[in-house]
């Protein structure tokens, strides 16, 4: 089984090359592209950083690549200039060689949960390979707030290992969102099936509008404000799994 390992943290993050050693090591074919620089909150956006942007109403233009390697990984790896639902796109195309069975995205710096996934690359990407029919999978680690250096990476990565078992079983289409608390022991943590909370962490609202210019802020939510969804179960200490639905999945 062939997987496209993509991000939107770039090419040189750590839980990228984490998520791709996984699926090797679960005995799947590896091949990374993701994109050259940060695209955190990118969605679905299909745009090229380089050359001329390529858009869902039919832009010609161009993308770049190099080839790149990933430490401890053995697969072809790509640096993109381009947003990560693009290159998911483009794989499914052929771009990067064969067409992937699968496509996992993170893992992401930080969680994605609620209904704010709407808004992240990492998720963008999956939602992009469930569109062409492909299987994918979002992996993001609850760092919060504070600075990086110190990040399990490979503890969402034994997560995303156990998430790929349910994955590969799925009919195609199917999205799997993963959060992962940021612990060192991966055996310590319950995957445990979550909805999603109908906010996200944080939601950026209006506060002013003051002639050309609108003022904006930022609102944070509790977790107790949505039981038993995926917000609530993580901030719990539980690692989470959501099945996503696309439009592809509401006939079936």
């Amino acid at each position: 089984m062939r997987a496209l390992i993509t991000n939107d943290d770039g090419i040189d993050s750590p839980g990228l090359a984490a998520l791709a050693r996984a699926a090797a090591d679960a005995g799947m074919e590896v091949v990374v592209a993701a994109p050259a620089h940060e695209h955190s909150g990118a969605s679905a956006s299909i745009i090229a950083t380089q050359g001329t942007a390529v858009t869902a109403a039919g832009g010609k233009g161009t993308v770049r690549s190099e080839r790149r390697t990933v430490p401890g990984v053995d697969g072809e790896a790509y640096a993109v200039h381009a947003a990560p639902a693009l290159i998911v796109l483009l794989a499914l195309h052929g771009s990067f060689g064969a067409v992937p069975d699968v496509v996992l995205s993170g893992i992401n710096r930080g969680a994605n949960v609620g209904g704010a996934i709407m808004h992240s690359g990492t998720v963008g990407a999956a939602l992009t390979a469930a569109q062409g029919g492909v299987r994918a999978l979002a992996v993001s680690l609850d760092v919060g707030l504070r600075d990086g250096g110190d990040e399990h990476w490979e503890t969402a990565a034994a997560i995303a290992g156990r998430a790929l078992a349910t994955l590969v079983g799925a009919p195609a289409g199917t999205i799997l969102n993963v959060n992962v608390p940021d612990v060192p022991d991966p055996a310590a943590l319950e995957l445990v099936e979550a909805p999603l909370a109908p906010f996200g962490i944080v939601q950026t609202t209006m506060t002013e509008l003051d002639g050309d210019e609108v003022r904006l802020s930022i609102r944070e939510h509790r977790a107790a404000d949505a039981p038993g969804s995926d917000m609530e179960r993580l901030a719990a200490g539980n690692a989470t799994v959501t099945v996503v639905r696309t439009i592809a999945d509401r006939g079936a």
